[in-house]
């Protein structure tokens, strides 16, 4: 499976790209409004550090808006994706633009049908949100298992794009229903790392590694 780091930031950005881990980047316009800098630039910027898919978002609401901003955000760099909504113009946007060979991330997705229509419009990825879902009293990880099985029914290249992870649960559980890709903030990538024994076993080794050959000797 692959990850991305849900992000604008261009130093959490280049930190954990470093380690080797990282395939791609998602951006939104609020996660870009809190940067500082141009937006355009700091797009191009990320996709020189990550160097694979980065997602930017449009703002219109309209198909030919869609459109046009779709097209600018493709031309930034060879690695940028273009994200839109999953609306009526979403979806006729995404076809558009997936027929002209641009690729596509249709967001803001909620339910198995939503997501069966992005597939039919072309979509290189869908971004099924769980956070958002939890947060209402729904089970967001469901939601992946039905798009999962729906895609894998009829070979859907559409890629399951899982967002809005708000813990490591989300990520293993993903990853074991076959998703595709997911795409979380930085701090819940940090906590992959994190298992107590871990610290507890290294922290014996090199105890007795001192007593054995202490410092200096």
């Amino acid at each position: 499976m692959k990850l991305f780091i849900d992000s604008g930031n261009i130093k959490d950005i280049e930190t954990l790209c470093a380690l080797g881990i990282i395939d791609g980047v998602t951006t939104n316009p609020s996660l870009l409004a809190k940067e500082p800098g141009d937006y355009k630039e700091n797009l191009k910027k990320i996709c020189a550090i990550v160097k694979g898919p980065v997602s930017g978002e449009v703002i219109s609401t309209e198909y030919e808006g869609m459109l046009q901003e779709g097209r600018e955000i493709a031309k930034l760099d060879e690695h940028m994706v273009v994200k839109l909504p999953l609306t009526r113009n979403g979806i006729h946007a995404c076809k558009t633009l997936s027929n002209d060979g641009i690729r596509v991330n249709v967001t803001l997705v909620f339910s198995a049908a939503q997501a069966l229509l992005a597939a039919k419009a072309g979509a290189t990825f869908v971004s099924p949100f769980v956070g958002r879902l939890d947060d209402i009293g729904q089970t967001g990880m469901d939601l992946i298992g039905e798009i999962v099985q729906i895609y894998d029914n009829y070979d859907f290249e559409t890629e399951v794009l899982v967002a809005s992870c708000r813990n490591p649960i989300h990520i293993v559980d993903a990853a074991k229903m076959g998703a595709d890709i997911c795409t979380c903030p930085a701090v819940v990538i940090d906590q992959l790392f994190n298992h107590p024994l871990t610290n507890i076993g290294l922290d014996k080794f090199l105890k007795d590694w001192e007593k054995a050959y202490p410092s200096g000797k």
